[in-house]
C-alpha cells in the first residue's frame, strides 16, 4: 500500500469514528425559520408553457407553405432525351476508408470495390422526368408506369407537391448525388435492374407521342 493510500484510509477511519452525538449537537436557533417548500417541476413546466405564444412560434400556415414549396438546392437539370436509347450502368462502389473488424484488424480495406446488385434484387422501376416539362408529365401519365405501384417517380425540376396532387402518387426529387450515382444524362428515362447492373432507357418524348397518336 502506498503512503497516499494509507493516509486516505486513516482519514476515512478517523472521520467514521467520530461519535454521532458530536456531529448532531444542537447549535440552537439563529433568526427566523421557514418551512422548505420545493416547487413541483411539472407545475413549473406547465406554467412556463402557458406563457409561450405557441401561435407565433409555430405558424401552421407558414409551416404548411414551407412543406408545399420545398425544393432542394442541389438539383441537376438534365436535357430532354433526343432519341430512344438504352445503356447499362455499373453502380459498383469503391470504399474511401477502411472498415474495421472490431478486433483491431481491417474487415474491408480502403479501395475495396463491391457491387450491391451482386447481393440484392431491386424490384422497383424508377422513372425520372422534368416536372416542369408538360410533355414529359403527359408522357408519364399515359405510360404503363403511372398505374404501377412498384414504380418510383423522381423529378429533376418542378414542384413535387403540385405534381403529387396531379398524379395522385408520391413524387421525389433526384438531386445531384442521385444523378451522378446513376449516371443519368437525359430525361425522361426509366431505370430497372438487369442482372447485376442497372439498365437506363432514355425516352424520346416526341417520338413516343407520335406513336400513341398514330
Amino acid at each position: 500500500m502506498t503512503n497516499t493510500n494509507a493516509i486516505c484510509l486513516t482519514l476515512f477511519f478517523l472521520t467514521a469514528c467520530i461519535p454521532v452525538s458530536a456531529q448532531a449537537r444542537d447549535l440552537g436557533t439563529s433568526g427566523a425559520t421557514y418551512s422548505i417548500a420545493e416547487r413541483d417541476a411539472l407545475e413549473e413546466i406547465e406554467e412556463r408553457a402557458k406563457q409561450v405564444d405557441w401561435g407565433k412560434l409555430f405558424d401552421r400556415e407558414k409551416s404548411e407553405q414551407k412543406i408545399k414549396s420545398y425544393k432542394p438546392k442541389e438539383l441537376a437539370l438534365l436535357p430532354r432525351a433526343a432519341r430512344d436509347s438504352v445503356r447499362s450502368v455499373d453502380i459498383s462502389y469503391r470504399l474511401e476508408f477502411d472498415i474495421p473488424d472490431g478486433r483491431g484488424g481491417i474487415l474491408y480495406p480502403r479501395g475495396f470495390s463491391f457491387n450491391p446488385l451482386d447481393y440484392i434484387v431491386y424490384p422497383r422501376t424508377i422513372v425520372v422526368i422534368n416536372g416542369t416539362d408538360r410533355e414529359q408529365v403527359e408522357w408519364f401519365k399515359g405510360s404503363p408506369y403511372a398505374g404501377n405501384l412498384t414504380t418510383v417517380l423522381w423529378i429533376t425540376d418542378g414542384s413535387y407537391f403540385d405534381l403529387a396532387l396531379e398524379l395522385g402518387r408520391a413524387v421525389f426529387y433526384a438531386n445531384t448525388m442521385i444523378v451522378n450515382r446513376f449516371d443519368l444524362r437525359a430525361v425522361p428515362c426509366v431505370i430497372a435492374q438487369k442482372g447485376n447492373q442497372l439498365e437506363v432507357f432514355e425516352v424520346d418524348v416526341k417520338a413516343q407521342t407520335k406513336k400513341r397518336s398514330s
